[in-house]
Formats: C-alpha cells, structure tokens, sequence
C-alpha cells in the first residue's frame, strides 16, 4: 500500500466526463514508483518512457518460494454489443482493494488489439474513474508486443509459401547443396542446431551431412508441403474485411504458382495465443517450434521447427515475453500482457502475468486477472485450458452483471451500438428483468461445476433502479453465487466498490480455510467428441452436437496423430451462450453444429467452430476513427 501514500485521492465530479477526461483526472505516478513497493527491483525493470514498463520474468524464478497471493477471475454474463463493463469492473475493484482497502494487488489485463480500438468497439482499458492509465498508451501500440506478433507470425507465414516455391523446381541435390553449402576453404558441409532438430525428428542419428544416405537426404531436403493444406496464415492488426479471402503468388517471379489464402487479425495469430499460455521463454521456443503449419502430401503434420524458422520466430518475441506494468488512475499496478480472441483464442491475460502478479503481492495480497466475454466463453477457458497450462486454481469468481444486459435477454428490444436505447432500458421493467435471469442463473451455475466461490458484481448504471438490484441479488444467492453486490465504480472509481472488495476479500479467505479444491470441467482423457459433448452438455445447455463430414474426418486425423489429449477451445458467438446470437436467456434442448475444427498444436488446444466466426473483423459504415485526432501539442482527443 506504500504506493498509495504518493497518490493523490480521487475526487469524481458529479457528472462523469468522458473517459479520456477521466483517465486524466490525477496525475499518473512515474511507473518506478509504482514498481518499487511491489518490490520490483531495479535490474528486473525494463522502462519505455516514464508510465510503463516491461517486468523482466526473473523475478518468477526470484520469488518462486514465497508465500503466494489470492487468485480471482472476473468473468462477465452473455453481453450486449455495449460490453457490460467486465474491464471497468475489474479495473474499479482492483482500485477498492489496493487504495481504499489496503490489500496489496495487481490487476492482469489483455492489451487491447488495435482492430476494434479504430473501428466498432473502441479502446478497452475500462471507463469513467475506473481505467488503465495512460489510456493512450494502453489502447495504441503500448510496447510493441503485438507488432513483434505480427513479425513472428509473417516470417513463418513468408518461409512456407517461399519453400513450397525451392522444393517445387529443384531436386534433392540442389536442395541439399543450398540448405548445407560446402565451405569454400574446408570443403566441409555443416549442419546447424535447428537441421539436427529436424533429424532427430526424422529419427537419423548423424552429425555430419556428407553422412546421409541419398534416402536420408530426400527425407531431410523436401518437407513436401501440400498447397491445399497450409494452416497457417498472415496477419495484420487491422480490422480489414478485405483480406480475408486474397490470392497470393501473382508475381511474375512467382511463376503461376498462386494459392487461396488469407489473412487473420494478428490478436487471433497461434503465435499470440502461445505467448499467452507459455510458462517461460524455453517454453515458447519449444511451441512456437511444435506449431503445425501445414500437412504434406501424405497427411502428416509439418511444424514450424521443420520450416527452420522456430528460433528466429522466438528471438522476435524475445521482448514481447515480459509482461507490461501500467497503473490504474488510483495507483493500482496493472499487469497488461497478451490479448488473444475469445471466441477463436481462449481469451485471456497471460499466465506469465499472473504467475508474476501472485508472487509480487505475497500471502495476504489478491490478484485479479479478467477472462474474456461471458462466462460460458473467456470463464470456461480459463478454468479448463488456462489453469491447465499455468497450473493455477482460482479462489473466486466474479460474474460482472447489467440490469440492462439482462433486460435483453428477457428478450428486451435490440441494443444496437450508436443508436439510442430503448425504454424498456431507461426506466424499471422488473418483469423484463425476471424473464432475463435465467442467463445470470445459468453462469452462477455453470462457475460452480469447477467447485469454485462465486461473487456477481451488478455494474450500476443511473437508470437502475433499487428493486432492480434487490431483483438481481436474490436471484444470484438463490443460484448458489456467495454473494451479490452493487458497485458504483464507473462513477466513483475504488471508493465505489469497497463492498464488492470486501466481498471477494471474504470469499477467498472461506475458500482458503474450506476443504473445498478446485476441478476442471473434463479429464484429458475423454475423446474429442466426448470432450465437446460434455461443455456442449454442461456449460451451454445443448442436448447433442452435430459433426459435418468435415470435422468427422479432421477429428479422427487429429486422433491418429496424436492431438487427441489437447483441451478443446470452443469458437461460438459471445451473444449467447448457445451458438446462435439470436436465443437469449438460458437456451435449452438444441444440438451444438460443429461445422469445423482446427488444431493450435503449439499453444496446446483443439478449436471446433460453432458456425461462421470471422477471424478479421471489418469496419463499419462510421468507424470511431472519425472520433479521433491529434493536437498540435501531440495530445489525442477522441479515444475512447
């Protein structure tokens, strides 16, 4: 709490300005000061600037015997297009508990891709009093990890398509001499570590290449990569619609040999969803090296490693490893580190994040880590695939809820981004309310099945009313949730949600001293079909799940070649927790489509998707870009 003792307090206005006029309602500290009582040391911070810095992962290894903090996810109900303020939530208990509770804490957040800062939704470091700070930098390119993403990504991407090109006109021999030249003066050839990677994997026990028996070497040389079946693709941080179908090779270099391909938004890149669920860096080398990237002509896999490109892929994610300290408006330390989708990613903040995070704030201090979407989504993934990686168990969840959000799932009219709100949610409607519940109840429900403390945060807006939140906690406690709480943070910052603080502060210390423990939803163990039965079954509330031919024949490839134990990472809609956008509530009795299923081999999950997900959003007729400008002084306005 030493940090808070420079801090000036918050004082809100009345009424709540924007959020940019918000974030700088108090002066930021310098992030030094914001290091030093976390007991970051100097050698272990690397600074960009006087607000942020990278925290070097030694300090992992550093504090690895001390006593560690309480582990809590925020999680969120099936939203509105609006967001339902899961970021702000986060943001404004992390601000209760560190300035006005004296409990030592860290908030772990994603960063933001630029996508969707400039084109629908807009920034994401929380709003009115409760936000990352300074916003400008959290939502713009903060420490460049993901532009180091996009680089990692696109050398893999480049070599693929280029050594498709070599194998395609010369023979072994030309191949051969080209991958390990004779040196003009030896007249020796050499192999470098990465091509005895290759051999080991080829299982050829030799050294020294002029070893290699002509069979030896054509199974060395030609990766035979089939065309059609690249899995990998290039990336930008752009929501641009128009690469998302795009013919390559049209040069004249290039010879005819064109393919169909495309681009995804580099926050959906394998390579991002690695760096967010590796343990260290020894660790991303061995994933991004174990990515497969494409099949050859006789259906096995071919991976990154074999591509030669593993070691360099990892030298340009060198940096992007460490995680980012930042600070919200109050002073509270803020850890921003990877930003994978939801809805094809898993949706979560690095673990390296929140390794560092629980060994930073010590025995008594609570961390605070958000999970993507609702809780059918981002919460679901991180419980089964997250805390599978890190190793982790969470003392408590917290379900951030709207009474507006739940009004829609009472089958409330539309909520359309940039345009007005319906009355239904201006004004009390308890009947609209009741019909809605049903979504809370079934997240309440679903949180439960891990075994785990759940907290529902009601994100107060000026148009609810008391007996819309006297509504809303009662349901939740009768759902099994530990409590309920309103919490006034967008408008007041920390001092608004004290009592959703204490809360959290009791569910963690019950849960601690109870014989209760934490469990995954699925073993390992179960088929795939059977894994995504069982969250189809369980967490979404479907009857069956349908196979096309298309998943039927991936999935028992994936089985032969050995993908079969991996966790399963749903790809479905955010806006309910079926997989069609259109059922509100609580769905019930429909069968989940599996219309495809890719494998992330090297970040360690299987994706099936549930209908058409698009892996590059586009932009709108009126982006927020037409919001946004520069000041002659290099100050932004318009950013939200």
């Amino acid at each position: 709490g030493s940090a808070m003792s420079k801090q000036q307090t918050l004082v809100p206005l009345e009424t709540v300005p924007s959020d940019l006029e918000c974030s700088h309602a108090l002066p930021p500290l310098p992030i030094s000061d914001i290091a030093q009582p976390l007991g970051i040391q100097q050698d272990e911070l690397e600074l960009f600037g006087p607000m942020k810095a990278k925290v070097n992962l030694k300090v992992i290894d550093r504090l690895k015997d001390s006593p560690k903090g309480h582990y809590v996810v925020v999680t969120g109900i099936t939203p509105t297009p609006l967001g339902e303020g899961k970021s702000t939530t986060t943001v404004g208990l992390g601000q209760a508990l560190g300035a006005h509770l004296n409990i030592p804490s860290v908030i772990c957040v994603r960063q933001p891709s630029a996508g969707p800062t400039f084109g629908i939704k807009g920034g994401a470091a929380g709003g009115g009093y409760s936000q990352v700070v300074p916003m400008e930098d959290f939502n713009l390119h903060l420490t460049g990890d993901i532009h180091a993403i996009t680089a990692a990504n696109n050398l893999v991407a480049a070599q693929i398509d280029t050594r498709i090109f070599h194998e395609s006109y010369q023979k072994d021999e030309a191949l051969f001499n080209r991958l390990c030249p004779r040196d003009y003066k030896t007249q020796k050839r050499t192999f470098t570590p990465i091509m005895l990677r290759r051999l080991k994997k080829l299982a050829i026990n030799k050294t020294e290449p002029d070893d290699l028996t002509p069979e030896e070497v054509t199974s060395f040389v030609r990766l035979d990569i089939d065309p059609n079946q690249v899995l990998f693709k290039r990336v930008v941080d752009t929501s641009d619609r128009y690469l998302r179908e795009i013919t390559v090779g049209q040069g004249k270099e290039e010879k005819g040999r064109t393919r169909v391909t495309g681009f995804d938004i580099t926050v959906a890149s394998e390579i991002m969803a690695i760096l967010a669920l590796t343990t260290s860096l020894r660790d991303m080398r061995e994933k991004i090296g174990s990515m497969v990237v494409a099949l050859d002509r006789s259906g096995n896999p071919v991976t990154c490693e074999d591509l030669g490109c593993a070691g360099a892929a990892t030298v340009l994610m060198k940096d992007a490893i460490h995680p980012n300290l930042m600070q919200t408006i109050e002073g509270t330390p803020v850890l921003v580190h990877a930003g994978p989708f939801a809805n094809i990613a898993h949706g979560n903040s690095s673990v390296v994040a929140d390794l560092l995070a629980l060994s930073l704030v010590g025995e008594k201090g609570i961390v605070l880590t958000e999970a993507g979407f609702g809780a059918d989504i981002g919460g679901e993934k991180f419980m089964d695939i997250k805390c599978r990686a890190s190793g982790l168990s969470p003392d408590c969840a917290v379900i951030v809820a709207t009474v507006r959000a739940l009004k829609t799932h009472g089958n409330g009219p539309p909520v359309i981004p940039g345009r007005p709100l319906a009355s239904e949610y201006l004004s009390e409607n308890l009947d609209l309310l009741e019909k809605g519940m049903a979504n809370l109840v079934k997240h309440v429900q679903n949180l439960r099945k891990f075994n785990v403390p759940v907290v529902v945060a009601i994100n107060r807006f000026h148009t609810d009313t008391e007996a819309e939140h006297n509504l809303i906690i009662k349901a939740a406690k009768d759902a099994g949730a530990t409590d309920a709480v309103v919490s006034n943070h967008w408008a007041k910052g920390g001092a608004g949600a004290v009592d959703l603080g204490k809360a959290i502060m009791d569910a963690c210390k019950n849960f601690r001293e109870s014989e209760e423990s934490f469990q995954f939803l699925y073993p390992l163990s179960l088929s795939i079909k059977e894994k995504i039965l069982k969250i189809a079954t369980e967490i979404y509330g479907a009857s069956d799940v349908s196979f096309s031919d298309l998943a039927e024949e991936k999935i028992s490839v994936f089985e032969k070649l050995g993908f079969g134990e991996l966790p399963v990472c749903i790809a479905k809609t955010q806006y309910s927790i079926s997989h069609d956008a259109k059922l509100k509530g609580a769905p019930t009795g429909f069968t989940l489509p599996v219309v495809d299923i890719r494998a992330s081999v090297g970040a360690g999950f299987l994706f099936p998707l549930c209908g058409d997900i698009k892996t590059i959003p586009g932009l709108p007729t009126r982006p927020v870009f037409y919001d946004i400008d520069i000041n002659d002084d290099g100050s932004i306005t318009g950013l939200s």
